[in-house]
């Protein structure tokens, strides 16, 4: 084998390194970081753009092997390999350590299960933390996705309703914008295409981004919806509801539509980032963890 080791492109947005590095995390399946969240990431308004180019890839054969990357932004990262290629990880969690630190601080994200890194990073003088990411999953087969739409309220989704205001503003409310003091939502123009960029791209079903409407026609729950055939598996990010209809079981409305929709379409599983009750309360079940690791 004659691994070869380069930068991801400086330029952000879809690019040919964008369907390169998706192609990696489609055939290396779960793991703590997911072609949705390289979905999620490269168009996301937080991300850094001017950092891009510091991603690392491995390839063999210019096939990718291994990707050392962030989520939007410096301060942590990721290093994944394709099974075969773990002895990389020595290198990528030095490389990752170099080029992705913020302020003089950096952690890396490692699958509880993951004794191999564990104990490469703890050679490296890295120690394990409080901090966690938790994932929890549907099986589809297994759960029922029935609920109870209350009176006066209504399912839609982006490809039906195509309204980037509307997808916003539920956004901005549901996390709580408004209630920290920060106002009403400013639809600019900017706003607007930052919006335009993230829902419209290739690998976005449309369809699957699900929102529930009040009677006068506003989002006041929304649920994404990521799905890929090859992969087999999908995935939810973002989930909001309007702090002014919460506790109506529509946020677990839109999330059982999702779900109902990627069944439809083949999904087994479902995944979320996420430990909340909300998630178990309605089907899903606690799946597996990934602690932040940091220098001494």
């Amino acid at each position: 084998m004659s691994i070869r080791f380069r930068n991801y492109t400086k330029q952000a947005g879809i690019t040919d390194d964008y369907y390169k590095v998706r192609s990696f995390f489609i055939k290396l399946g779960y793991a703590e970081f997911t072609y949705t969240r390289w979905d999620w990431m490269i168009t996301h308004v937080m991300l850094d753009k001017e950092s891009v180019g510091k991603i690392g890839m491995w390839e063999d054969n210019e096939q990718i092997v291994g990707v050392a990357t962030f989520d939007c932004m410096l301060g942590e990262g990721f290093c994944l390999t394709l099974p075969e290629y773990t002895y990389l990880k020595k290198e990528m969690l030095s490389y990752a350590k170099s080029n992705f630190s913020k302020d003089g601080s950096f952690g890396v994200m490692i699958a509880d299960t993951d004794l191999e890194f564990q104990d490469i990073a703890s050679e490296l003088g890295f120690i394990a933390t409080k901090e966690k990411e938790n994932d929890a999953i549907f099986y589809t087969d297994k759960t029922p996705t029935a609920y109870d739409l209350p009176e006066g309220f209504n399912i839609t989704s982006m490809k039906e309703t195509y309204d980037l205001y509307q997808y916003r503003r539920v956004m901005w409310k549901g996390f709580n914008h408004e209630l920290n003091g920060e106002g009403e939502l400013k639809f600019t123009k900017e706003v607007e295409q930052l919006a335009k960029e993230a829902m419209l791209r290739p690998n976005v079903d449309l369809s699957l981004k699900i929102a529930v409407t009040e009677p006068n026609g506003n989002f006041v729950s929304y649920c994404g919806m990521w799905y890929d055939e090859e992969a087999g598996y999908a995935v939810i990010e973002p989930v909001a509801t309007d702090p002014d209809y919460r506790k109506m079981g529509l946020g677990k409305v839109a999330v059982l539509e999702g779900i109902r929709r990627v069944k439809e379409l083949g999904a087994k599983t479902v995944l979320v980032g996420s430990s909340q009750q909300f998630y178990y309360s309605i089907g899903f079940r606690p799946y597996k963890t990934t602690t932040m690791w940091k220098e001494r």
